[in-house]
């Protein structure tokens, strides 16, 4: 029997706040001198904040500013993948519920990854609107359910980035459709074998990260 997850719903709205003043929680002893974006590509900005702190001297903090991404736990029953896309694999066994994940290659750390699908959140959308579009897009499977686990900073000491955890499941065949650099296989893991499995090297944080937060909900 699958859990049932907290708060669960479909494309729920109003889960992250785009509009969230990062200055808000800002101690009145630190006080910012100068903000500098010293470059700008595609994917984020760099730069770094001249700051006065506590004891009166100043320093400069550098930061990547990065927009909100979301990394999707998601649980699919075996019987769906039995007439699903090849690109799942026809090696895989299909037997109980499963976890989907991506296996790419990350040319910035030129490693391999089995990673949870992931992605870009899109202006306008909350978590769990690019947690649909992205599981669909990555894997070709869309969810019924989706919730929202958990939003937090990541790399707080070098990164301006937030990041949500999705739950999703009730997945059926929807459309796949890769952007122009995403070369993914799509593979399966037994639901009790997904934590062991991503703690095998090569591991990454935002896989790590997710099935904690899923199995402390009692959902993995």
């Amino acid at each position: 029997m699958t859990p049932s997850p907290p708060s669960s719903s479909g494309d729920r709205e109003g889960d992250r706040d785009p509009d969230r003043d990062p200055d808000a929680n800002t101690p009145d002893d630190w006080a910012l001198l100068e903000e500098v974006t010293e470059y700008e590509t595609d994917w984020y900005d760099g730069g770094y904040d001249r700051v006065e702190q506590p004891d009166g001297t100043e320093k400069r903090y550098y930061w990547a500013d990065l927009p909100p991404a979301v990394v999707v736990v998601a649980r699919i029953d075996g019987s769906v993948l039995e007439g699903a896309d090849a690109s799942v694999g026809s090696d895989e066994d299909t037997d109980g519920d499963r976890l989907l994940f991506v296996e790419q290659y990350r040319p910035t750390i030129r490693e391999t990854h089995l990673e949870l699908p992931a992605g870009i959140v899109e202006d306008g959308e909350s978590y769990t609107t690019a947690a649909t579009r992205e599981l669909e897009e990555e894997t070709g499977f869309r969810p019924s359910s989706t919730a929202l686990l958990q939003e937090y900073a990541v790399a707080t000491g070098v990164l301006r980035h937030d990041r949500g955890i999705v739950y999703a499941e009730g997945l059926e065949p929807g459309q796949r459709e890769l952007d122009n650099n995403e070369f993914l296989e799509v593979r399966t893991v037994p639901v009790d074998e997904a934590l062991e499995r991503a703690r095998e090297q090569p591991a990454n944080d935002s896989t790590l990260t997710a099935l904690l937060l899923a199995k402390e909900d009692g959902l993995i």
